[in-house]
């Protein structure tokens, strides 16, 4: 998969915003999932929602979308002409559950990589992945950062396009929550080491 990271947190830069009116916190009723309308016309979206949020995960979601992507470079996809006909986009607008993890734009740039270094690694062709550190209201008043994950999936036919997304949301799901699996086996090795 293809995957990259950058930095967005100049003035007027986009803002993540996960205090706002419509929230549905899935950390606490992930039933809730099917009142996010982008979730419930895409269901690779919810599931991927509902994993994000889930107990283990390092991060929660804020907000989302999809839509049809009009103009798209299909290198940038690792696609052909023929497999780059219709394409799909999708953002999740991803939160620190620990606010120590992002605190800091080095320890975002450090996770953003960690994440691209994984997707890079899986086989999927057809769809990118853009993470973007953004500044975050994690809370009404409470400043942080925060990552948007932007994705494009392509393919031959809108149903082809959908399946390449389907399968960058699982990635997506499947490395955030195995690099905080790594995070706490990793964590508990080195608390016997200096217990040695």
């Amino acid at each position: 998969m293809e995957a990259d990271w950058e930095i967005e947190i100049a003035d007027g830069a986009p803002v993540i915003d996960g205090a706002w009116e419509g929230f549905h916190d899935l950390r606490t009723d992930p039933s809730r999932v099917a009142e996010i309308a982008e979730a419930a016309k895409f269901p690779a979206l919810a599931q991927a929602l509902v994993r994000l949020n889930a107990e283990p995960s390092p991060v929660w979601t804020a907000k989302c979308d999809v839509w049809s992507v009009e103009v798209f470079d299909q290198d940038e996809m690792n696609a052909d002409r023929e497999t780059a006909k219709s394409a799909l986009g999708c953002y999740v607008d991803l939160l620190p559950s620990d606010t120590q993890a992002f605190s800091t734009i080095d320890s975002c740039v450090s996770w953003c990589e960690r994440l691209c270094l994984i997707l890079r690694s899986l086989p999927h062709r057809q769809c990118r992945l853009d993470a973007i550190v953004r500044r975050a209201f994690l809370t009404p008043g409470c400043m942080g950062l925060g990552i948007t994950i932007y994705f494009t999936g392509c393919g031959p036919t809108e149903l082809e396009a959908a399946e390449s997304l389907a399968h960058a949301l699982t990635a997506l799901a499947d490395s955030v929550l195995a690099m905080s699996t790594f995070s706490r086996e990793t964590s508990k090795y080195n608390e016997r080491i200096v217990g040695e």
